[in-house]
């Protein structure tokens, strides 16, 4: 999870490499560092904390290097400490390594060098590479890089400087991301490619231990076993964005507000009114393998899983087609039964989660085709899958998903319809469903207007540190999210449970000191969740409603009621997601809390 950003040319590595350091910050702000080559020696600076103080730091010494690579960190192995910061070095500190993801075998290779005489400074993974490199190094850098990658195992993006080659970065991609930029004499080596494309949108991504000399004027790319490859030079897609916070205090609040227009982002050139369906133009030659699947597997992550699960509740329904929804940490380790009419979705905002990259791989192994829905062009994900439907939410820069989790609910359900058009729903009912989609844009709006309600909602349970959410049918999965959200930023104990099953154990924890959100927005279940709420107000706990204004009775019975608009039970989530939203930013925000950039938390989670 953490972020690489290199520059080879004349036009300041130093500075280049902060300004693109920063825009890598949402993968890990622990502590973050800098180091290069100057005069025949590897010049570094270190800080615990965000690129700022970086940035501080540099300025006080007036580093100055001729080439330069950068880190900031989500700490894995080793506390966020100067010591354990990135860049790392050899007992020479004649070169210096940065590393994405996990080496899973350092403790023996460790042990190894230990008994050689090498003494290690950190407590990290990240060491042993250095190490390891300065061990075999005789001269010929790119040799020794692939020396040491050949003993290393996990998933790892490494970027390597040495004192004697003060124009070059080596480069070394497995199942990390890493990316090079060309420019006009002058390249760019990243975890993402956004961080530099404003300097120059021609790419090389690389994958497979494959090994790359990077220069300002030249780049040579070998496999691991040192046969040259000739990579293929992409042109990156990158849209209009404006990176700043505008008129809002945080990224994360933006970003709540852009989804009228990331919704309607999500819809456009997607729609077919007249047939009442969807359109995906990228999966039209797979429209007779569509209209046969038997069965829908879903893979994802936190955020994206929950996405996953309310559209599960969406294909069953509509398109009359099982459903299995599987957390890709946990899925990775099954062996899958798959049959040849089995639809595999991937989903990942970033496109380069870890762990759905990891059972993707292991699905197409098996010979699966994966349709993929991310956010990132050139994304691992995007690259790795069959056919992938992009978001168009634009970039995420508040560590918790906000926009990319209701574009992602629009783009499922246009899937949905699309299915269910191939089989039974008439053209009737799908030109319905288009109108109900159409006005979610404006639905939305209308909710974000009443931001000051929910504030003042907010203000008044922002001194709980426990809080239940609550929902059945489609509101369940939108109840884990909403608890996720308020954990996410607020650092309170939230927790999402179907309805039905809080008698079951969990309605032991209600107290006065413990609020829930009971999300109350699905017609077919109206009725059971006010006996709900009636068996969490008989044990004296406060309950915050969520619900649609043609309700009645629920604001008899609840203490405080979000009212939003009424839509069809299958949107539902989206519109009860912003309400839910709102009220974890305006609880954190009364809390103090570090909102767009949440402790222990990373926006793209690259390791394991």
């Amino acid at each position: 999870m953490c972020g690489i950003y290199g520059y080879v040319g004349s036009n300041n590595p130093v500075k280049k490499a902060i300004e693109g350091l920063k825009k890598l910050e949402y993968r890990g702000y622990d502590s973050a560092g800098i180091a290069g080559v100057k005069d025949g020696k590897i010049l570094s600076c270190k800080e615990v904390g965000k690129v700022s103080r970086l940035e501080e730091e540099i300025e006080k010494s007036h580093l100055s290097l001729d080439v330069a690579i950068s880190h900031t960190r989500w700490a894995t192995h080793g506390e966020p400490s100067q010591i354990n910061a990135h860049p790392h070095f050899d007992d020479k500190k004649s070169l210096a390594v940065v590393h994405n993801g996990i080496i899973e075998n350092y403790q023996g290779l460790k042990d190894e060098l230990k008994k050689k005489g090498v003494e290690f400074l950190s407590d990290t993974d990240t060491e042993v590479v250095a190490h390891l490199i300065s061990h075999f190094y005789k001269g010929d850098l790119v040799q020794a890089v692939k020396e040491t990658v050949q003993l290393l195992k996990g998933a790892f993006a490494l970027a390597i400087v040495h004192k004697d080659h003060p124009d070059s970065i080596v480069a070394v991609a497995h199942e990390s991301p890493m990316v090079i930029g060309i420019g006009n004499e002058e390249a760019f080596i990243a975890s993402d490619p956004n961080s530099f494309a404003p300097h120059t949108r021609k790419v090389v991504f690389l994958s497979n231990s494959e090994i790359a000399l990077v220069k300002k004027d030249k780049l040579e790319v070998f496999s691991s076993d040192m046969e040259r490859l000739e990579k293929k030079q992409e042109e990156l897609k990158v849209g209009v964005y404006d990176s700043s916070k505008g008129q809002f205090e945080h990224y994360t609040l933006k970003e709540i507000f852009e989804q009228p227009q990331t919704i309607r982002n999500a819809l456009s050139g997607k729609i077919n009114e007249e047939l009442g369906t969807a359109v995906f133009t990228g999966l039209q030659q797979e429209l007779p393998r569509l209209g046969s699947v038997s069965r829908i597997l879903i893979l994802a992550c936190g955020t994206s899983w929950h996405a996953g699960y309310v559209a599960s509740y969406l294909f069953e329904e509509f398109s009359r087609i099982p459903v299995q929804v599987e957390i890709s940490s946990e899925f990775r380790y099954k062996n899958p039964i798959l049959n040849e009419n089995a639809l595999v979705i991937a989903i990942s905002q970033s496109g380069e989660t870890a762990d759905t990259l990891a059972a993707v791989r292991e699905l197409k192994a098996k010979g699966a085709k994966v349709l993929a829905l991310c956010n990132v062009q050139g994304s691992s994900l995007a690259r790795e899958s069959d056919y992938t439907i992009f978001l168009n939410a634009g970039p995420e820069v508040g560590v918790c998903s906000t926009k990319a989790f209701t574009s992602q609910l629009t783009i499922l359900s246009l899937l949905a319809l699309l299915l269910a058009r191939m089989r039974h729903l008439s053209r009737d009912e799908g030109v319905r469903f288009l109108n109900h989609l159409n006005k979610l844009p404006d639905l939305v709006k209308s909710i974000l207007e009443e931001r000051e309600i929910i504030r003042g909602i907010a203000k008044k349970y922002s001194s709980f540190d426990n809080f239940f959410f609550l929902g059945r049918q489609y509101m369940y999965p939108t109840a884990l999210e909403g608890a996720l959200k308020l954990k996410e930023i607020s650092y309170i104990n939230a927790n999402g449970y179907p309805a039905g099953e809080m008698k079951h154990g969990p309605i032991a924890l209600i107290n006065p000191d413990c609020p829930t959100v009971a999300l109350t927005t699905n017609k077919k279940t109206y009725a059971k969740m006010l006996s709900n709420i009636m068996e969490v107000k008989a044990r004296k706990g406060p309950v915050i409603a969520i619900a649609s204004k043609d309700e009645k009775d629920v604001d008899r019975i609840a203490d405080d009621v979000i009212f939003i608009p009424e839509t069809i039970d299958s949107l539902s989530p989206i519109l009860a997601t912003i309400a839910t939203q709102l009220l974890a930013y305006y609880i954190a925000y009364e809390r103090g809390e570090s909102i767009d950039q949440p402790r222990n938390l990373a926006k793209s989670v690259t390791v394991e």
